[in-house]
This record gives structure tokens, C-alpha cells and sequence, in this order.
């Protein structure tokens, strides 16, 4: 009679506690059956660990894999996620990042369903985000394994810009440029070993003639901001010293496992010069 009742327990009864990347505590049904993600690299990741059917809904910037895109349940912005039709797909686990997402939007989501948070901003950050996802997922040996490859690949990695400086831009109108406190700047400064030219600065600083700086290379990205050939006139004017390149935002900001081909698209960016 025993095995009986054990057999019918619902998996919604096996609670577990993780700790997220924001130090917080998150008690979530295990493995989670019912998840959403407010967060474009994240979701990619989790197809990565081959969560087709549990992942239910993504957002409208989760383009990556493609037929997710196509057939998931999108739930709005990263910044405005829809509340309502998140209740609507009843999540066990939400997966949020703490740059991505609006705390206001997060609050009002924390009483829908558990929310995992990480807060990156370097590739060991990147690393314990996908080790604990793996864990809180239930597929730990698949997210080693990414962690693994994507490690292995960045050893194969040479810097060939060492020293150089860069300014790396993300907005046009106002021009935004890349500060410290960044995950893009972390790849720029620890893995390609250049210099920042905005110094001291964090985050994502206005640019403006007030700024005195001559970088070395001035990479304009895809993304947030769609920088476009068109743009490389503007910013020569303006830094006439300077190599100027379009580059794939996706490679420097998405911290999952875009970062298994990150470092052969660096190796081509250099090869450039």
C-alpha cells in the first residue's frame, strides 16, 4: 500500500531549494516541468541542455534557435515581459537576469511562479549561471559539458590586439559606448587583453565631444543598436586614426552557449588586420 501512495505522489510535491546568482534563495518544483525565460542567451542554453518541451514560453528577442523562435509562446519584451500571459502558461520556474530585466517587471512576476535570477558580468559568471542552471534543470552533465567545450575553445584563442585600445559602441542617438562593469568589456579586456579608452567609466556612458579619447579600433555592434556600413563614414570623421569594424553583438553580450563559437568569430575579426 505504501509503494501505492508513493506512486502517486504529483511531481509538484518534490520541492527544491537553489540559490541564484543574485544570492537568493528560490524554491522551485524539481525538475522544473513549466519554464519561462525573460532572457534571449539564457533560452538558447536551455535548448543547449534539450529543454524542448519544458521551456513554454520566451521572449519576443529570443530568435536563437530559430524554431523556438518560430513556436514558442513569446511573452512579451526582456524589460516589459506580459504578466498575463505568462500566468496563462502556469511556470513552475522563470529565468530572469538582473541587467535584462526591469525589477519592477520581476516583483510583480515573483508571485506567479519562482524566479531564478543570474547577474553576469564575466565568462566565470557566465560558467556558474550555466553549472547552476544545469543543476536547477536537471541536466547537469549536459551544461558541463557546454562549459567544458567553451572553455577548451577560449584556450585556443590568441590575442593579436594586445594593448590596443577599443571603443566599443552599442547606441546611436545618443551614442552609448561600453564602460567597466560590463560582460563586453570583460571579453574585450581579459580575453582580447586591450584597453577600455573610456577608462574608469561604467556601464554604458554617454559619448560626446566632451569626451577626449583616440581609440585604436572602434567596434560598432549589431545589437542592441543595428549598426550598418552607412555608420563607419560618421565615426571615421570623427576618429580618422582609428579602425573601425561591424561586429556581431551576439558574440560579445551573449553569455550562453553563443560562447561555443565566440572564439573562432574572434580569431576572424583579428585576421581582419
Amino acid at each position: 500500500m505504501l509503494r501505492l501512495i508513493l506512486f502517486f505522489i504529483p511531481k509538484t510535491m518534490k520541492k527544491k531549494v537553489f540559490v541564484d546568482q543574485m544570492n537568493r534563495k528560490v524554491e522551485v518544483n524539481f525538475p522544473p516541468q513549466r519554464i519561462v525565460s525573460l532572457v534571449p542567451s539564457q533560452t538558447e542554453f536551455l535548448y543547449t541542455l534539450g529543454l524542448e518541451s519544458e521551456t513554454v514560453g520566451i521572449t519576443k528577442f529570443c530568435i536563437h534557435p530559430a524554431k523556438w523562435f518560430k513556436s514558442k509562446q513569446r511573452i512579451g519584451g526582456t524589460k516589459d515581459a506580459n504578466v498575463d500571459k505568462i500566468a496563462a502558461l502556469k511556470p513552475d520556474l522563470i529565468i530572469g537576469n538582473k541587467e535584462e530585466n526591469q525589477k519592477e517587471n520581476i516583483e510583480v512576476l515573483e508571485r506567479i511562479a519562482p524566479i531564478w535570477m543570474s547577474d553576469i558580468y564575466t565568462l566565470p559568471n557566465a560558467f556558474d549561471m550555466m553549472s547552476k542552471l544545469g543543476e536547477i534543470c536537471g541536466e547537469v552533465n549536459k551544461a558541463e559539458a557546454c562549459i567544458h567545450t567553451i572553455k577548451e575553445n577560449f584556450k585556443a584563442f590568441t590575442p593579436h590586439f594586445f594593448n590596443k585600445t577599443f571603443l566599443y559602441l552599442i547606441w546611436e542617438n545618443p551614442t552609448l559606448g561600453v564602460g567597466k562593469q560590463t560582460f563586453i568589456n570583460h571579453l574585450l579586456t581579459d580575453v582580447f587583453k586591450m584597453k577600455n579608452s573610456l577608462g574608469e567609466q561604467t556601464r554604458y556612458p554617454e559619448i560626446n565631444e566632451d569626451i577626449s579619447i583616440e581609440p585604436d579600433f572602434i567596434f560598432l555592434s549589431s545589437e542592441p543598436f543595428p549598426f550598418k556600413e552607412k555608420h563607419i563614414e560618421k565615426y571615421q570623421l570623427l576618429y580618422p586614426n582609428a579602425r573601425i569594424l561591424l561586429v556581431d553583438g551576439e558574440f560579445f553580450s551573449w553569455y550562453g552557449s553563443r560562447l561555443l563559437g565566440a572564439p573562432s568569430y574572434f580569431m576572424q575579426l583579428q585576421n581582419q588586420f
